[in-house]
């Protein structure tokens, strides 16, 4: 059983700073892409940011310079750092991991519970 566990969401006023987690547990042979994203109401989900098992990143033109995603793959964790948050970044954000439980299975892909993020003063 694999879980992708996000934390570190809360409320934060504009122009503020927040860092989320992600951890995936359980029975993971290798997790190849790890990822961002995230859904305000009445929108559809949204690319935020990836990052590859090599470290290659990619951002949404929205939040470029502003997020960082890093990794450590040691600890199967992924982070969201994020900075000068604006209201437009209010959104459940959720975390992605393309994995394989074996070497024999072709990757899969898991997704987050999700966690808040909220901007407002």
């Amino acid at each position: 059983q694999v879980q992708l566990v996000e934390s570190g969401g809360g409320l934060v006023q504009p122009g503020g700073s927040l860092t989320l987690s992600c951890l995936a547990s359980g029975n993971i042979f290798s997790i190849n892409t790890m990822g961002w994203y995230r859904q305000a109401p009445g929108n559809q989900r949204e690319l935020v940011a990836t990052i590859t098992l090599a470290g290659i990143t990619n951002y949404a033109n929205s939040v470029k310079r502003r997020f960082t995603i890093s990794r450590d793959n040691a600890k199967n964790t992924v982070y969201l750092q994020m900075i000068n948050l604006t209201p437009e970044d209010t959104a459940v954000y959720y975390c992605n991991a393309d994995l394989r439980v074996d070497r024999l299975r072709s990757p899969r892909n898991y997704w987050g519970q999700g966690t808040q993020v909220t901007v407002s003063s």
